[in-house]
């Protein structure tokens, strides 16, 4: 773990342990240095990692950062709203625009990849959400295939693919992946074919 990591994480456990330290973190997310936001950002990720009920109050907070300009801090908040989907999704909705705008953002693929990963872990919660959120994954499958991301994209996707979806999302979902099923390779070839077998 190398060394900035290891200061992340013990300003996480910091301020998991005191509220003080917790909402100082939030503070900063409004600061006006971009260097404090993407550091109080990714400690606040981590905080979401481990111990998303601590943090579960604050959506809104995470919502209002992805307007941030700097990649980090979007791409950090997105990952803390994925870790809070499973705890109030119902508020993660609200995220949906701001990682609408991450998903294209040409100049970082961290905040592309967060991005899917955020709203393939949403659109799996009900067929509702699945249908809502289908035409952003459909269109990131199409655009960035081959890319850097796309295997872990990919990953994403196969999670979203075990989800709740609504039979017409199963069904485009199937055949959007057919042709990697058929044709690929390789990882490629056998995530695109377990997505497949879970979309059945």
């Amino acid at each position: 773990m190398s060394t900035a990591s290891e200061s992340i994480l013990a300003a996480a456990h910091e301020a998991a342990a005191d509220k003080d330290k917790l909402e100082k973190l939030f503070e900063n997310l409004e600061g006006s240095s971009r260097r404090t936001r993407q550091l109080s950002a990714s400690v606040l990720a981590v905080i979401a990692r481990e111990n998303p009920e601590l943090v579960a109050d604050r959506t809104n907070a995470f919502v209002d950062a992805l307007n941030r300009p700097e990649a980090q801090t979007r791409w950090e908040c997105l990952d803390a709203l994925t870790e809070l989907v499973a705890v109030d999704s119902r508020a993660c909705d609200k995220a949906i625009p701001g990682a609408e705008t991450a998903l294209f953002d040409e100049e970082s693929g961290p905040a592309r990849l967060a991005a899917m990963r955020f709203l393939c872990r949403l659109g799996s919660t009900t067929e509702n959400r699945s249908e809502k959120v289908w035409p952003l994954i459909d269109e990131a499958i199409q655009c960035y295939h081959g890319d850097f991301e796309f295997q872990d994209m990919l990953v994403a996707v196969t999670g979203f693919s075990e989800g709740k979806l609504a039979d017409a999302v199963k069904a485009a979902l199937a055949e959007r992946m057919a042709f990697d099923a058929s044709n690929g390779k390789g990882v490629l070839k056998r995530r695109a074919a377990q997505i497949l077998e879970n979309v059945k």
